[in-house]
């Protein structure tokens, strides 16, 4: 969507913004648990204008969009399986996944899935907890979800969460981690402003450079799911990663403009499919 507002109150959300991600970069990781929920606390309290409050979808709209999620996920989470999904927010996609898995886990830092008083499933529990500890035991969950999570995380925190997420997936578990592709960014309020993200996306990453950080966190078969009109199915890494080189070196906005239209956004919008190995190696 556009951004209606008029340009001195998208320059004052942007210094806003980046002061506040400043402070994030700037904290010692045992601040910055507490420091995520107070950041955007006090964005939202000193940007009332924010798209995020003004841009209100229709029902229509918000279903449409949990079964596009839904879709992505259906066909990796086997009947009777266990699914987490990370960042829940208001929690509509996992009552959703709950009419298929035998149980859903929905983690988040701040209890807003119970905010709205609509009743949980009966096979929905939620944790809150912060953006690293995921206290779960080990070889829990089947299939494991982020969406637009992960670039808004401290690049340490989103190591030690990434860690933590291959701990608690069984063997043969998959993660499926939704997050812009650096190419067509920035996707904060920097977009406007910068050529790097400076806002709260702390971090935004290109396919190689995610793999990379994927396999230091253990995993060791990684796919991207590209979405191509009608048809979806899991690619190698390789198209996208040849893809994001040859578009890294145009300027800045032919290098947005590109990797935003399809079809690259669709190769190029981050879907990476993560498998822990069925047996771990012996040390």
């Amino acid at each position: 969507m556009t951004d209606v507002r008029t340009w001195d109150r998208m320059r004052a959300h942007y210094v806003i913004e980046r002061e506040l991600a400043d402070r994030l970069r700037a904290a010692p990781a045992h601040e910055r648990s507490a420091l995520y929920v107070a950041v955007y606390d006090e964005l939202f309290r000193r940007v009332p204008d924010h798209p995020q409050w003004t841009r209100r979808q229709t029902p229509e709209e918000l279903a449409a969009r949990i079964e596009r999620q839904a879709a992505r996920l259906l066909p990796l989470l086997a009947p009777g399986g266990v699914f987490l999904e990370i960042g829940c927010g208001d929690g509509a996609l996992s009552r959703r996944m709950a009419r298929h898995a035998a149980e859903v886990i929905a983690v988040d830092v701040s209890d807003v899935i119970s905010r709205s008083g609509d009743p949980l499933p009966e096979n929905l529990r939620v944790i809150i907890t912060d953006a690293t500890r995921l206290p779960l035991p080990d070889g829990r969950i089947d299939v494991a979800y982020s969406h637009q999570l992960m670039e808004h995380l401290h690049p340490d925190d989103a190591m030690a969460q990434l860690r933590e997420i291959h701990r608690i997936l069984a063997p043969g578990g998959i993660y499926l981690c939704v997050t812009p592709h650096r190419a067509a960014g920035p996707h904060d309020i920097s977009g406007m402003f910068d050529e790097v993200a400076t806002g709260l996306h702390l971090q935004e990453y290109a396919i190689g450079e995610l793999a990379a950080r994927f396999r230091e966190a253990g995993f060791v078969d990684l796919s991207l799911q590209v979405e191509m009109r009608a048809w979806s199915g899991l690619w190698p890494l390789w198209p996208g990663m040849i893809c994001e080189k040859m578009v890294a070196i145009l300027p800045h906005g032919l290098r947005r403009k590109l990797a935003g239209a399809f079809p690259l956004r669709n190769l190029l919008g981050i879907r990476l499919v993560a498998f822990k190995a069925r047996m771990e190696r012996e040390a």
